[in-house]
């Protein structure tokens, strides 16, 4: 597998491969099929790329990138399948950074929102149904019969009546002449070979082998590694540093003061980072010196208080409440969570008069091309963005800071130049999960419903410096994600329970700590909030917890599913082993539906949760790979439960004080539960997989938590500490 290939080469070597290449492209009027060489004239970028060469192989350009979520498999699956592929003969390539590649739901190059398999699956069933159709009116020509008579399958197109047939390579060079169907007759479920079977990724073998490119990888000739001495606290700037010394160590090549901190550069890292230590850099005390965990809190609570921006209004929620026979209030906080990517962050670049190159593991692609360009103050078409291996992505790779370094420090040096950080400073110097505090208010009627629900969440702002125009009238809906979605948005991460006066209300939190999207982004702590909540009014209400869900939902059927077949399959209100809890939450984001049930056991001495199984069941829609999606909903449920029971950043003197795992605490393989995911059979429109099953694992623990003990939590994260203060102060 080629890591990247930039557009002007994949243009020459499709038009010199001589075979059917079929690119297709959004237009105003929807999707254009196109071959190689009207691709090359188009006024419009194509967003799929699909070659077939005479050598008998099918190369599909993925537009995504792969960062352990599986689309270097899922999205040639969908390909192979209405082109009626030999999967043994599929190729990938990895698609650089262009607008070419724009997902149709994001209208960008971005992997974001879980919207990979969701955004691409249209255009890439056409594109495949598309070249079957031509290589079957090839094999109908060559052979003059009706074209009706003539079948593919499995790489070949067959003719019955004279048991001829003959290969799709063999064919490419006479397809490539036909006209592209642009309404091509797409397979109806029941016909589908590979979409929705399970199928082993085509990225692994190469992972396995040590063979596989990422982006701490990747080396150049005459190549520096740069370090960074960065401030110790926010809006610290430097008062002194030893440049000279520094520039004396063996190896070290240059010192660069910029704005983000001071870069070493070097022939090898342990000479920048030696070199780093000689500059004895001092620093003052930044813009928040007395910046602590006390002094977060205390703002956000104090935050609490102010008017807010309204993201939501459904009926009159002030004259509900007045009018309600019952009020329940409660006010929770999440902390800020870090990244901590398996690969630190990294990237290459060579910046020359004329050329800027890049290669990066990138979550954004064409975002990084826009940047770069920027930076270098190169136009775009001098900057070309290969895109490597991810080594884990969670959100924090879209933003492009490490770029932005590596491009600066390349342009000064005149030399190509891969910029790596550490552990720490990944922790320390992450764009955060933002923290939150929020309080809610709700009222019932006399017969027990639930008529009012006030919610204010005070969160810093995600769009303030990714897209500050998005920020509509104060709020910033990208925060608010799991109560409330931008207009119009394609993903549905909005509150589900159907509540008559529903109002939410939003204030922009403005310390200095950065924050942006995390595994799901505000879907996680905004469903802990939301489901540990409905809780507490379950209980308020003495009802069972599942059956007071079902009844807020029940004009809402796929959440009201995901949660009914959750509960089956966990054994939902049967006896429990000795010493054990079951809580049960759902959840909906980027158009997919999710319900957790999780059985936990803790030990009231010392407040230690233990997690020992959770039972998921999720309805995306169509599947493409089913055993990506039980990967990815296990591996959503880890990253969940570390950031509900373990993870918290921790900050002192006006910085970071958190460092590395020695500190930063994270699950283990010995926390890690027996997982069971049940994929629910849907013919709704497809949903995302890479993220909605994070949000119901926590609110799933701490509802156990209360089951098992009486104790309510309303903070994240969970860990012993505040347990054991919670079940010390129990109901």
């Amino acid at each position: 597998m080629k890591s990247s290939i930039s557009r002007r080469d994949f243009l020459k070597g499709s038009l010199a491969a001589a075979g059917l290449t079929i690119a297709a492209s959004i237009t105003p009027f929807g999707y254009r099929l196109l071959n190689a060489a009207e691709a090359k004239k188009a006024t419009f970028k194509p967003n799929i790329w699909l070659e077939i060469t005479p050598d008998n192989l099918v190369t599909v350009t993925v537009p995504a990138v792969e960062m352990g979520q599986g689309v270097y498999t899922s999205l040639p699956m969908i390909v192979a399948d209405e082109l009626e592929a030999d999967w043994k003969q599929i190729r990938v390539k990895q698609a650089p950074g262009a607008e070419d590649y724009k997902n149709p739901i994001l209208g960008i190059q971005l992997c974001v929102a879980s919207s990979s398999v969701r955004g691409y699956y249209e255009p890439l069933r056409k594109a495949g149904a598309a070249g079957r159709m031509m290589l079957i009116k090839a094999a109908a020509q060559a052979w003059k019969v009706p074209e009706a008579e003539c079948k593919a399958f499995d790489g070949m197109v067959r003719h019955k009546k004279s048991s001829r047939k003959i290969s799709y390579g063999k064919l490419s060079q006479k397809a490539a002449a036909l006209p592209i169907p642009q309404e091509p007759v797409l397979k109806k479920e029941g016909e589908f070979r590979i979409i929705g079977k399970p199928m082993p990724r085509l990225d692994i073998p190469d992972k396995v082998q040590g063979s596989a490119i990422f982006g701490l990888d990747f080396t150049v000739p005459n190549m520096l590694i740069a370090v960074f001495d960065r401030p110790p606290s926010y809006g610290a700037k430097p008062v002194s540093f030893d440049q000279n010394a520094a520039e004396q160590v063996k190896g070290v090549r240059k010192v660069v003061p910029l704005p983000m901190g001071i870069a070493v550069c070097a022939d090898t890292i342990s000479a920048a980072w030696k070199g780093r230590e000689a500059l004895k850099a001092k620093w003052d005390k930044g813009s928040h010196p007395d910046l602590n965990n006390a002094s977060i809190e205390k703002v956000f609570m104090e935050q609490l208080d102010k008017a807010g921006a309204v993201a939501r209004k459904d009926g009159d929620v002030k004259q509900a409440l007045e009018k309600a026979t019952k009020r329940i209030g409660a006010t929770y906080f999440t902390s800020y969570v870090a990244h901590t990517t398996p690969e630190p962050m990294n990237c290459t670049a060579h910046v020359t008069k004329d050329r800027c190159e890049i290669w990066s593991p990138t979550q954004s692609p064409f975002v990084s091309k826009l940047v770069a360009s920027q930076v270098s103050g190169l136009p775009m078409d001098k900057i070309n963005v290969n895109v490597t291996l991810l080594g884990g992505g969670f959100g924090r790779r879209a933003a492009p800071d490490v770029l932005v370094e590596a491009v600066l420090v390349s342009k000064i040096v005149g030399k190509p130049v891969k910029v790596i950080w550490t552990r720490e400073e990944d922790i320390k110097y992450d764009q955060f999960r933002a923290a939150t505090a929020q309080r809610i208010e709700a009222g019932f009627d006399g017969q027990g419903q639930v008529t009012a629900w006030s919610h204010k969440v005070v969160c810093g702002s995600i769009l303030k410096d990714i897209d500050p125009k998005g920020i509509i009238n104060g709020v910033d809906f990208m925060s608010l994600w799991g109560l409330a979605d931008f207009p119009d948005s394609p993903h549905n991460n909005n509150i589900m329970y159907q509540i008559p006066n529903l109002a939410i209300e939003f204030v922009m939190n403005d310390l200095p700590i950065p924050v942006s999207p995390w595994r799901s982004v505000q879907n996680g702590p905004n469903a802990f909030v939301i489901e540990c909540f409905v809780d507490e009014l379950a209980h308020a209400a003495g009802k069972d917890p599942l059956e007071f869900r079902l009844q807020l939902l029940k004009n809402n059927a796929r959440p009201k599913r995901v949660l009914e077949v959750a509960a089956e399959k966990a054994g939902w209100g049967k006896p429990l082993p000795k010493g054990q809890g079951q809580g049960i939450a759902q959840h909906s984001c980027f158009g997919t539906y999710v319900a957790q049930v999780a059985n936990i056991s803790v030990n009231e001495n010392n407040g230690m949760i233990k997690v020992h199984k959770v039972v998921a069941a999720v309805d995306c829609g169509p599947v493409i790979n089913p055993d990506t999606i039980k990967a990815q909903i296990e591996g959503s449920i880890i990253i969940s439960l570390s950031a509900a029971l373990k993870e918290k950043v921790v900050f002192a003197n006006g910085g970071v004080k958190s460092a590395n795992f020695g500190d930063y605490k994270i699950f283990k393989m010995s926390d890690s539960p027996e997982i069971e995911v049940h994929i629910i059979k849907s013919t709704e429109k497809m949903g995302g997989i890479g993220e909605p099953g994070v949000p119901p694992a926590a609110p799933a623990v701490a509802n156990a938590l209360f089951n098992l003990t009486g104790a309510r939590v309303r903070r994240l994260p969970l860990d012993p500490e505040t347990v054991r203060e919670a079940i010390k102060k129990r109901m």
